[in-house]
């Protein structure tokens, strides 16, 4: 297969609901920023890829990433996409200090490979399951605002909450708590974005335990993987790590010193689905769990973090509402989302269009 054109377009979106992270303190983000990637093929086959980034977490801004964007369809004309893993390691030394950039490409070659064999990328991953449950993530606020906020997401179906925390530990735990009291059938996980200390992380995870499903990152990942297993030992609630996955080596450190029960998996910061897949071989070796997450990030990404997530039955958890509240997201995705589920169809490759 042959690549005759490649177009790389830089795109910025609004939030309908500007949010704060613990790892960016004061500041809102109002705004998600992506570049697109679109492929032609001597074939006839036009494939997607994607980039989105958060600067606060891997330094990558919109003109970095456009410019290694840019640097990978030069190279990529003279590489056959089929030939994945020799293409994308080509690619890999253009994109070292821009894993975006490669997740783009990486999403793009996958959809070329789905589109080449017929069939939808999950099943040509795996295809061990066509449907999973995702948690909608419930932004930093107050008490009050955090439980309208989780009843908002109720009545649009969803039964799986990830409240925001990282701040302040006693309100956080005011806050799951009063989440717990309004809705009591509902699973609620608690992502503290690497906001606590070792102490603040061990008396939130005994102050919930038994109410959460899970406590995503309760420390920096600066502090390192000797911090996190010492919050992991012991702990009386289970410990994800998300912001220290960056890639299959930090997964393999992890799940060396059991410094964790589970990892989260994100393409748009490991570098796509073939490092993702690497890492979801570790957790899974390991017989820690999984889960495939997301950034603010188009729908398109979210359907490539689909196909990985249903790819394989190591895979556990979905967290994958990255899409729900941007503004100006050019995909028109053909997965469903039906009372909290995201259900996959059998369009080849990722099945989305993307209008720009």
């Amino acid at each position: 297969m042959q690549i005759t054109h490649v177009e790389v377009v830089p795109v910025e979106m609004r939030l309908r609901l500007p949010f704060r992270a613990a790892y960016r303190r004061e500041k809102v983000v109002e705004q998600a920023a992506a570049v697109f990637v679109r492929i032609e093929t001597r074939q006839g086959d036009v494939a997607w890829g994607c980039a989105a980034f958060d600067t606060a977490l891997t330094g990558e801004t919109l003109d970095s990433v456009t410019r290694a964007c840019h640097a990978c369809a030069d190279r990529a004309r003279d590489l056959n996409p089929l030939n994945t893993e020799y293409a994308l390691a080509e690619l890999s030394v253009l994109t070292q200090n821009t894993p975006s950039a490669l997740c783009a490409f990486d999403i793009a070659f996958h959809d070329l490979l789905g589109l080449a064999a017929g069939l939808p990328l999950y099943r040509l991953l795996g295809g061990y399951r066509d449907r999973i449950q995702t948690s909608v993530s419930i932004g930093l606020g107050t008490v009050q605002e955090t439980v309208e906020m989780a009843g908002d997401r109720v009545r649009q179906g969803f039964r799986i909450l990830k409240i925001k925390g990282g701040l302040d530990p006693e309100e956080d735990v005011q806050r799951v708590r009063a989440v717990r009291r309004a809705f009591p059938s509902c699973t609620l996980r608690l992502d503290a974005d690497g906001g606590y200390s070792i102490r603040q992380a061990l008396d939130v995870a005994h102050a919930l335990a038994g109410e959460l499903e899970m406590l995503e990152q309760p420390i920096s990942a600066a502090e390192g993987v000797e911090a996190l297993r010492q919050v992991t030992m012991q702990s009386k609630t289970p410990i994800l790590a998300s912001q220290s996955v960056v890639g299959p080596e930090a997964a393999l450190e992890i799940a060396g010193r059991k410094a964790t029960h589970g990892i989260s998996i994100k393409l748009a910061t490991c570098g796509g689905i073939a490092p993702a897949r690497q890492i979801g071989a570790v957790a899974r070796a390991a017989q820690m769990t999984t889960m495939v997450g997301s950034l603010s990030e188009p729908a398109l990404l979210i359907a490539a973090g689909l196909a990985f997530a249903l790819s394989s039955p190591a895979v556990r958890y979905g967290d994958l509402d990255g899409h729900f509240d941007l503004e100006g997201d050019p995909t028109v995705a053909r997965f469903l989302v039906e009372d909290g589920w995201l259900i996959a169809t059998d369009v080849p490759g990722l099945g989305c269009i993307v209008e720009l």
